[in-house]
């Protein structure tokens, strides 16, 4: 209350308010300006210490699909047919490494977008990445490939010890073109034995991977899913003629076979000249394929040659033909018309 005799103007009271506030938002207006865009402004990524950890989380998603198969664990149930028919199957190994690599990944990089095959719906906050960086990407890829956040897309595809052979992988696709690896974990069959490899690729950096010493295209051995191999057929042969086909299983190893593979122990792959796909495919499927080809020379594009946008939504629908060492386009030039989404 004011003392006697002294009354107060609203009016004034409200300027000298305004007046203060007037001082305080010109004195601290910077500090809270740059606060506000430092915290809407995402970080970059360096696209080598990305790479490192989604190695890491392959690893450890490849150790939580070997842990459940020695428990029996697997508790597989269908989640449906594809478009071919076959029977998908979702089982703990699934969910569980899922939730691994998730979490790692999200922990580390908490502003990347992480594209999944299951959902993921319990948070792991332990987990963190050990700082360790492979000796081969430390090799072939130098520090300082910064790229911003925004157009990085990290594809997680891990397949659990279901099926006879079995693999996790973490990929990583740029939008600009610059491409991550993928690790793999496999089980034969019965044997208790898992062994560990990982194939990397950078786009202008290099990859610890290479392409074979000669290729043919008159004709050319072509290597397609086994799924819909009686489908395809009739496709290669209009294109390449009475040619030798190799119908197999898993994105990942087909272009593989396009590949000189590391010598190890397990039985040769198959050896092809090219990869191609007549229908829908997932991009987890194909994301980290695409990143070899490219870091050592090659392409994946669709049918009709077209670069495949790796960003949005997770199915690729225009097909897809891989080739390394080769002509790409002359490859392209003697496909027969196609519409994936038909068949």
């Amino acid at each position: 209350m004011a003392p006697m005799g002294i009354r107060l103007s609203p009016l004034g009271v409200a300027v000298f308010c305004l007046l203060g506030l007037g001082v305080i938002y010109h004195l601290y207006a910077g500090v809270i300006s740059s606060r506000l865009a430092a915290f809407r402004q995402k970080r970059d990524v360096d696209l080598r210490d990305l790479l490192a950890v989604s190695v890491e989380a392959a690893v450890l998603g490849g150790k939580e699909v070997k842990r459940i198969r020695e428990e029996d664990g697997l508790k597989e149930k269908s989640k449906g047919k594809t478009k071919e028919g076959a029977t998908e199957l979702l089982t703990m190994g699934d969910l569980q490494s899922h939730r691994k690599m998730f979490n790692l990944l999200k922990n580390t990089f908490p502003d990347i977008t992480v594209s999944l095959h299951s959902f993921v719906s319990k948070s792991q906050r332990h987990l963190s990445w050990t700082r360790d960086v492979p000796a081969d990407i430390l090799e072939k890829i130098d520090r300082g490939k910064m790229v911003p956040v925004d157009g990085v897309t990290v594809w997680i595809d891990p397949l659990d010890a279901y099926a006879g052979v079995h693999r996790e992988s973490a990929q990583i696709r740029h939008n600009n073109g610059v491409r991550g690896g993928t690790g793999q974990t496999r089980h034969r069959g019965d044997t208790p034995a898992f062994y560990w490899f990982h194939c990397l690729g950078l786009r202008r950096s290099g990859s610890n991977m290479r392409s074979r010493s000669a290729y043919s295209v008159n004709p050319p051995t072509v290597i397609v899913s086994r799924s819909h191999s009686g489908k395809v057929k009739s496709f290669i042969q209009e294109a390449f003629g009475n040619t030798t086909i190799i119908p197999a299983g898993g994105a990942g190893y087909k272009v593989l076979s396009l590949l000189e593979m590391p010598s190890h122990d397990e039985k040769p792959i198959d050896q092809a000249d090219v990869y191609v796909h007549v229908t829908l495919i997932k991009k987890w499927d194909i994301c980290a394929g695409a990143a070899l080809l490219s870091a050592l020379g090659g392409q994946m594009t669709t049918l009709k040659g077209e670069d495949i946008d790796f960003s949005g939504t997770p199915v690729n629908k225009g097909g897809l033909v891989a080739s390394v060492g080769v002509n790409h386009k002359v490859l392209v030039d003697r496909l027969p018309a196609w519409d994936p989404e038909n068949h």
